[in-house]
């Protein structure tokens, strides 16, 4: 048997120089760094705008997010069929992601202004062919670094060493713009403001590598010329960012905008016409001071009466303070804890003087302990019991808030509940969602509470329902508090009468596990819009 050769070492692709790096080679190192961050950035906008254009949706979000990966993939596979100039090539890839991403946030606020309220085709349209664009882009530019890498340092990189580096600093680059763009930049800035300073940092790697290799460049005036548009392009729109900002939401609200801004949690707005005064959150009507008193009746004496004398009560949600406006009607009352999420919220309508005409100073009553928390965890931690306890959360449009409409959020609010206590949520309309709102009244049943569902009509919205849930089943009360405006003792029946257009159908109930009631709302509304 002849002897077998020597088996060559594992290492022969081991950089020849491993020495420290040059500057040109730590700096193209950098961009990946910056280039993964802009790109990420980029996709995040751009579901974030989709679910807060189109609503506040996990399919928006993922859609969104699986055309820009998808795209991606397509810019990373024609980076083959590029050859020849890389360097140059790659520079103009850098400033047409730096423009076309950096002003995409801008232009699809632009647009879905412009565009009829009818042409949502055309504005997903538009969303789509920009998501595709930015993403085929974005993913041209790793390939391409990685070569420009490999031909300029091939002394000092094997393949698996330089895939190693490349792919090191995108990752790191995407963890910190993960982490930062909801804690930091869009509370801060703002996804307009975002996104074309995110575009101005891929101009400055354009920059950088007009800079590392100018001396291969031909007509090297014309690449310099084209930076210096593409930063006064964004540079002008940073500038500009706030009035068309401004413009944008007063023609999305159609109204006088009399205060707006952006909290950790949400975008703000508040506006006033001869009518009368609108809050948004999200783009998404709250209230109207015309008729939220239909609401916030309804939602709240149908409990507060039939306890009786109620002395604690607990409100998730309602940080506009309308609904404990109507509890402190009641004298009984010596204490009414408001848990909301967010601290603008509560801060604003405790003190800007037109939102606290709104709720009569409701929420700088010396019986009002606020406390800014998330409702799922301050249920979790708290052991106090209620005579009532009034949940006013938003629509469950997404995950985050259909868990505060579950089988195990019902758990905490029966644990917090005393034996002769009501708990009350708004729970969407009985019409326009029907199967939504009785999986509601199912999810309730299923944790052992009796479900005693109601409605009324309230002209901003439609339709609208509430179910309270007890130990006890619910009696209609002997006496209101004066001054009500909506609700009286005789009327109280016809709102627990449900006409055969409302009537209960089959539903399931909604699990932390499965959130059918997300899916199912989206199904429902998505019909009317």
């Amino acid at each position: 048997m002849a002897e077998e050769g020597p088996v060559p070492p594992v290492e022969a692709e081991a950089p020849a120089n491993p020495g420290r790096a040059s500057l040109p080679e730590v700096l193209l190192l950098a961009s990946v760094f910056v280039i993964a961050a802009c790109g990420l950035i980029y996709e995040l906008a751009a579901g974030a705008l989709a679910s807060y254009l189109l609503g506040d949706s996990v399919l928006q979000f993922s859609t969104v997010i699986g055309t820009y990966l998808f795209a991606m993939g397509i810019g990373s596979w024609l980076s083959r069929f590029v050859e020849r100039q890389l360097v140059a090539q790659f520079l103009r890839i850098e400033l047409l992601v730096g423009v076309i991403g950096g002003l995409m946030p801008a232009a699809l606020f632009a647009a879905h202004s412009l565009l009829p309220s009818a042409a949502t085709g055309a504005f997903r349209a538009l969303l789509y062919g920009l998501v595709l664009l930015v993403g085929a882009l974005v993913g041209l530019e790793i390939p391409l670094v990685m070569r420009i890498l490999k031909r300029h340092f091939r002394e000092r990189y094997a393949l698996k060493h330089l895939v190693s580096q490349v792919l090191t600093f995108d990752y790191l680059g995407a963890l910190v713009v993960a982490l930062a763009f909801p804690l930091l930049l869009v509370p801060q800035l703002g996804l307009i403001r975002t996104g074309l300073l995110f575009g101005l940092l891929n101009v400055g790697v354009a920059v950088w590598a007009l800079w590392l290799f100018r001396g291969e460049l031909r007509r090297l005036s014309s690449h310099v010329l084209a930076c210096a548009a593409s930063a006064a392009v964004l540079g002008v729109g940073l500038v500009w960012a706030d009035r068309l900002t401004t413009w944008a939401e007063d023609r999305f609200y159609g109204e006088n905008i009399i205060l707006r801004q952006s909290s950790d949690y949400q975008r703000i707005v508040v506006t006033s016409g001869p009518a009368g005064v609108r809050l948004f959150l999200n783009g998404n009507l709250q209230f109207h001071s015309r008729d939220e008193y239909r609401y916030h009746e309804a939602l709240v004496h149908p409990a507060m009466a039939a306890h009786g004398a109620p002395r604690q009560v607990l409100v998730l949600g309602g940080g506009d303070g309308l609904a404990v406006r109507e509890i402190l009607k009641y004298r009984s009352v010596e204490q009414v804890t408001l848990v909301e999420l967010d601290p603008r919220m509560t801060r604003l309508f405790s003190e800007q003087p037109l939102l606290r005409t709104l709720n009569q100073d409701a929420l700088r009553s010396p019986k009002v302990r606020i406390v800014n928390d998330d409702a799922f965890t301050w249920l979790e931690q708290h052991q106090k019991s209620f005579d009532v306890i009034v949940i006013d959360f938003p629509d469950p449009t997404n995950f985050s808030l259909g868990k505060l409409y579950t089988t195990s959020f019902y758990q905490l609010i029966d644990q917090h509940l005393s034996a002769d206590g009501y708990a009350v949520v708004q729970t969407t309309s009985p019409l326009v969602a029907r199967r939504s709102f009785w999986t509601v009244a199912t999810t309730i049943e299923t944790v052992g509470l009796s479900a005693t569902p109601y409605h009324a009509h309230v002209p901003s919205f439609g339709e609208w329902g509430f179910i309270m849930a007890s130990h006890r089943p619910w009696h209609r009360p002997a006496a209101l508090p004066e001054g009500l405006r909506f609700v009286t003792l005789s009327g109280l029946p016809a709102l627990f009468d449900f006409p055969p257009d409302m009537e209960r159908v089959p539903a399931e109930a909604n699990r932390l596990s499965s959130q059918v009631l997300v899916h199912t709302f989206e199904e429902e509304w998505g019909k009317v819009h």
